[in-house]
Order: structure tokens, then C-alpha cells, then sequence
């Protein structure tokens, strides 16, 4: 058993986000095996009330509230300093001491960094550091930057730039370094050549048996119409872009088919775009006590995500629902499925509408594209199988030692 210190950007309970979902699994995985104690922030009010449950799952926790408004301030002394935004976004002293405090007190044998912000924490500890980077951040915001105007493509760049410096300076000084697809794992390897020996896929998993349908689960929607649901956090900019994207250029093309289709919107904190969306042919929910009724009695699934990386939770969790699930290519391809079995996948608009048409034109095949997506899931995409690698690299990085406090 070592003692290890696990840092993360946002609280990881409840895992009702996408990056919470993983670094909530993560810490389960590591705390079943290790004491491990957790420094994070918390940025949402909400997640307060969560804060004892979590302490629980830990042999140490001290979280600090965040505030985004005031935060986003602070970050641009960034532009002074030349340093990225995202490191002074989440720069606080009293976390610094906290982690220093802990690593001399606790006598800690390895850090466990949870993307490349709370990296900063991890400098000079003198212990070994293991990073999950999950997705090359850096890219995504110089993927940002062609969608917006000027000032914000300049911002976008810039932050692109700089973050990837940071990103590879981590990853040179850290014994290894995740990510969540082997896509992500060869772009960051090509980014940075000098630390592709140290790099890894650690992907992402689905709790099978939380996700899973229940006949006694009521549906939420209306019984005259035809329910297509996307789920995620809705002030995250590549959600809030699927949503509009399909609100515009799909969703009026199937109701010209089929009148009684309704795209419902599923997630928390809904941005300003999206709340707009809202009418007859919109619904938005924001916060849901729980989205599994929503996936479950979905028609189809949709994920026209343009601007996420990686292996999206939203997916393998309507995949674990068995409903089926129409995605955008280039999330498709980060998943181990059979496209026209287990998944579908599209390129464009018309494509979209297309395949999910056909898939409410036929309802058993529908049905038998979301069991085999069930059992994908099932046989390919446990948490214990998937975050296996870093269990094998700690044991060979500090021998997992006897703790005897």
C-alpha cells in the first residue's frame, strides 16, 4: 500500500461531468489499493453538499472553493506574465501549502496529477509524478480559435501555444504521462517527441451496471412525441456547439419528416445559446436528479460534438443505457465499436439526419444497434480493466510500500 496524492482541477463527486466521471473512477481504483489524499477545487455550489461523501472515499481531502468570475480575472495576469491562462486560473497559495504540508507530513511516495493545471502543484516535491493529461488541452483551444472573432481567435491561439510549452514540460519531468485515446496519445507523442517514450492510452471506462435499463423506470417525455436526447455539461463550449448545430442545420430537417421529433437538452448550467434554443421543438432541462430515465427512454441518442476530444462519457453511457446512438466520426473512432452495429456515426448535417431517420424508420433495428451497443460496453469498457495501467506503473514506480500508519 503506498501513500499517494491525487490532485485534481474539480472536485471528482458527484461524477456527473465528464471529467469528474473519470477522475471520480480514478480515485475509487486507487483508494481500493492505496491511501490516498485529495487536493481539489470546487467550482459549483452544488458540489458542496457533497463534500463529506467524498471525504470518505479518501484517507485525506482539502478542497478550496473556486470562484469562476473572480477567477477568469486573476488568469490574465497570464498575459503580463507570458505564462498560460489555465495555470493562473487555477493558482491558489493555500492549495500550494496545503500539498507541500501533506507531502512532508504523510510522507508521500507519489503524486497523481489530474490534467496539466494542477501540474504547478506537483513542482519541486521531490517525489515521483504521474500525470493524466486525459486530453491534449492545448489543441483544444487552438481548435477554438477558428470558431470565434477577434479578440477571443487571438486569445485561443495564444493559449494554445503557451499551454503546449507547459504541456511538454510536464510530461519531460513526469515519470508517465495518460491519455484517454490512442488518438490523443500519438498527437500529444507528435506535439512532443522527446516524451512519446513516457506516454500512454488510459482510457476511459462506463459503470455497466449503474447504466443500465430498468423496465420500472418511467419516462420523462410526452407520450405523442419522439424523443432525441443529448446529455452533457451545457456551459461546456463543444456541447453548446453540438446543440446548436443540430438545433439549426438537423432538427428542422427531421421535423419536416416527422413532426412530432423533439431534441431535449439534458444537462446542467445551460448557456445562454442554449437556453435561447428552448421552444416547441427544443426542450431544455438543465439539472436533472438523474439522466438515466432520459437515455433510457430516448428514440435515439445524439452527439454532433464538432470541437470535444477524446472518448466521451455521453457516448459509452447511452451506449450502456442500450439506446442507440448516432455520433459525430471523429468520436466514433476513439470508441472500440462496430459502426452500423454498435454505433453510427456521421460526417455532416445531411449525414446525421440520415442515419437517425432510418434508425426511427426501423424501430427493431434501432433496438438491436442499442443492445449490441450494451454489450460492447459491457465487455470492452469496465473501469477496473481500462485504469488497470496505472495500478501496474505504480507498483513498479515505488513498490507500493506497507503503510504502517
Amino acid at each position: 500500500m503506498a501513500r499517494l496524492l491525487f490532485l485534481v482541477h474539480r472536485m471528482p463527486y458527484p461524477p456527473d461531468k465528464g471529467d469528474k466521471v473519470r477522475s471520480y473512477h480514478l480515485l475509487r481504483q486507487l483508494a481500493a489499493q492505496h491511501r490516498v489524499f485529495v487536493g481539489c477545487f470546487v467550482d459549483d455550489a452544488d458540489d458542496e453538499l457533497h463534500v463529506d461523501t467524498l471525504r470518505a472515499l479518501c484517507a485525506g481531502l482539502y478542497v478550496r472553493r473556486l470562484r469562476p468570475a473572480a477567477a477568469r480575472v486573476a488568469s490574465l495576469a497570464g498575459l503580463i506574465e507570458g505564462d498560460p491562462l489555465t495555470l493562473r486560473y487555477y493558482r491558489d497559495a493555500a492549495l500550494g501549502r496545503w500539498v507541500r504540508e501533506t507531502v512532508e507530513r504523510e510522507r508521500i511516495d507519489a503524486v497523481i496529477v489530474f490534467s496539466s493545471s494542477m501540474a504547478q502543484y506537483a513542482e519541486g516535491l521531490g517525489v515521483p509524478v504521474l500525470v493524466d493529461f486525459v486530453d491534449v488541452d492545448s489543441a483544444k483551444w487552438s481548435e477554438y480559435a477558428p470558431a470565434h472573432r477577434w479578440p477571443l481567435s487571438w486569445l485561443y491561439r495564444r493559449e494554445g501555444e503557451r499551454l503546449l510549452a507547459y504541456e511538454r514540460s510536464v510530461a519531460a519531468r513526469a515519470e508517465r504521462s495518460y491519455f484517454v485515446t490512442d488518438k490523443e496519445t500519438a498527437l500529444f507523442a507528435g506535439l512532443a517527441p522527446e516524451c512519446a517514450a513516457r506516454c500512454e492510452t488510459l482510457g476511459n471506462g462506463v459503470d455497466a451496471e449503474y447504466f443500465a435499463p430498468d423496465a420500472a423506470r418511467a419516462s420523462p417525455f410526452a407520450p405523442d412525441e419522439t424523443p432525441l436526447v443529448f446529455t452533457g455539461a451545457m456551459d461546456y463550449w463543444p456541447n453548446v456547439d453540438a446543440v446548436c448545430w443540430f438545433a439549426q442545420e438537423m432538427l428542422p430537417a427531421l421535423r419536416a419528416r416527422r413532426p412530432d421529433v423533439r431534441l431535449h437538452i439534458v444537462g446542467r448550467q445551460p448557456a445562454p445559446a442554449v437556453r435561447a434554443l428552448a421552444g416547441p421543438a427544443v426542450s431544455v432541462s438543465g439539472t436533472v436528479p438523474d439522466v438515466r430515465p432520459y437515455l433510457q427512454h430516448a428514440r435515439v441518442v445524439v452527439a454532433p460534438l464538432r470541437l470535444a476530444r477524446g472518448l466521451q462519457n455521453k457516448v459509452l453511457e447511452a451506449m450502456a443505457m442500450a439506446r442507440p446512438v448516432v455520433t459525430a466520426a471523429a468520436c466514433a473512432e476513439a470508441i472500440e465499436a462496430r459502426l452500423g452495429v454498435e454505433l453510427a456515426a456521421a460526417r455532416s448535417a445531411a449525414d446525421f439526419v440520415r442515419e437517425i431517420d432510418a434508425l426511427l424508420a426501423d424501430a427493431p433495428r434501432a433496438e438491436a444497434l442499442g443492445a449490441a451497443a450494451r454489450r460492447c460496453v459491457q465487455q470492452r469498457y469496465s473501469w477496473a480493466a481500462r485504469l488497470q495501467a496505472i495500478e501496474h506503473d505504480l507498483q513498479a514506480l515505488v513498490g507500493a510500500p506497507i503503510c504502517t500508519s
